[in-house]
């Protein structure tokens, strides 16, 4: 669940952001993103990282910096100062408006900047890059071709990404005699640096000094076959789910005030395709279609849910059964599919006309068992509580809430 939210930098101009909300719980935690450099907060790849961390209870605000996106001010006028500042004041909003955020997360230039940024915002509890420059003088190479014009002219157009971005020399100027390596050591905090051996914008290097700059606890990730801007959706998704996990090292996600805690699940869907948030008890997961008919592909279909769910029930019902009579059971594998097959065609089926539902499934069972116990378990596995569920008649009452 997204939030628009608005605040101001250190000149009083309003920036543009949002708050990506974890769904049918309060955040445990929250983290600020910092785009990639000429980008903005609606990037692609900064949506998929988020929803990765809204599943771990993390919210995310993500911004567009000074003079880009939906933001004002004159990006002309903007540079690596003024990008350290706008953090600042968004950690500042942010723990006004909602809570100071313990999470800090930079993209290419923005992986620098949250570094510099980690140093001024005292909440901040780790830090993790994405294809982060070791110097931030690095982002000059994007023109470098424009540097003699900017430096006789003060100022050049140059064309990055495919549009147009007027260059000052006072951002050139911003950026000399920075030392990445002495604001590192002096920031002992948790930091996890990603990189792709095949970036071509920033290179592996890079990732290399940070790290060797860095005090433990620090951690490095190669993100094998990405690009600079994680353009593959997988990429992406990785780097959530990597950052996800390693920020519960260092930050309490413990999750609380479910959506409606009496019931037993609670599910929750918004407007950006079939991405489905589901909390049961005290654990959060995530539903989806695939590409192919709308959706994300972010997390198995319904139907997949429901053969888990069988699944599961029977693999325990039979370790239950093993357990109470000890036999050597070591290990229990089950297959499903589902299909819809036509009444006509299905010789055990008691309806005549229609279609009915058909779940296969396969049951593997390792250990020292005779034919005798492997019958029985198999008989046994019809016996699963969800199994039966499935065969009885079964009612669902739906109410409005207002």
């Amino acid at each position: 669940m997204s939030k628009k939210f608005t605040f101001t930098n250190a000149k009083g101009e309003k920036l543009s952001a949002k708050i990506e909300l974890p769904s049918n719980q309060a955040p445990a935690a929250y983290a600020l993103f910092a785009h990639c450099f000429t980008c903005n907060k609606n990037f692609t790849a900064v949506r998929n990282i988020s929803k990765a961390l809204n599943q771990k209870g993390i919210a995310v605000m993500r911004f567009d910096f000074t003079g880009l996106g939906e933001s004002e001010g004159d990006f002309a006028d903007t540079n690596f100062s003024s990008n350290i500042q706008d953090l600042v004041c968004a950690a500042d909003a942010l723990a006004k408006e909602y809570e100071a955020p313990q999470l800090l997360i930079g993209h290419s230039l923005g992986g620098a900047a949250v570094i510099y940024a980690g140093l001024e915002i005292p909440s901040i509890k780790a830090i993790a890059t994405i294809g982060a420059p070791s110097s931030p003088d690095h982002v000059q190479n994007l023109f470098e071709s424009s540097v003699d014009e900017i430096e006789k002219e003060q100022k050049a157009l140059v064309n990055l990404g495919g549009r147009n971005f007027t260059i000052k020399k006072q951002f050139i100027d911003d950026l000399q005699d920075r030392n990445m390596a002495e604001v590192v050591e002096k920031l002992r905090l948790p930091l996890m640096i990603m990189h792709s051996p095949q970036d071509t914008t920033v290179g592996i290097k890079n990732a290399a000094e940070i790290y060797k700059y860095a005090m433990h606890p620090k951690s490095f990730i190669s993100l094998n076959g990405a690009d600079h801007l994680l353009t593959n959706k997988k990429d992406s998704q990785y780097v959530g789910n990597m950052i996800s996990e390693w920020a519960t090292q260092y930050i309490d996600l413990s999750i609380n005030d479910e959506l409606r805690p009496e019931k037993q699940v609670s599910v929750r869907i918004g407007n950006e395709g079939y991405t489905t948030d589901i909390i049961a008890g005290k654990h959060a997961l995530r539903a989806d279609e695939p590409e192919s008919v709308g959706g994300n592909n972010f997390g198995p279909t319904p139907y997949d849910l429901l053969l888990a769910s069988i699944g599961a029930c029977t693999a325990m019902t039979l370790r239950m059964y093993a357990d109470v009579k000890k036999w050597d059971l070591q290990e229990v594998f089950v297959h499903l599919s589902h299909s819809k097959e036509h009444a006509a065609d299905c010789e055990s089926c008691t309806t005549e006309t229609g279609k009915i539902d058909q779940i296969e499934r396969s049951i593997k069972l390792v250990g020292d068992l005779d034919e005798k116990q492997k019958a029985r378990l198999l008989e046994i596995a019809d016996k699963c509580p969800v199994h039966k569920t499935l065969h009885n008649e079964v009612k669902v009452l739906t109410t409005i809430l207002s």
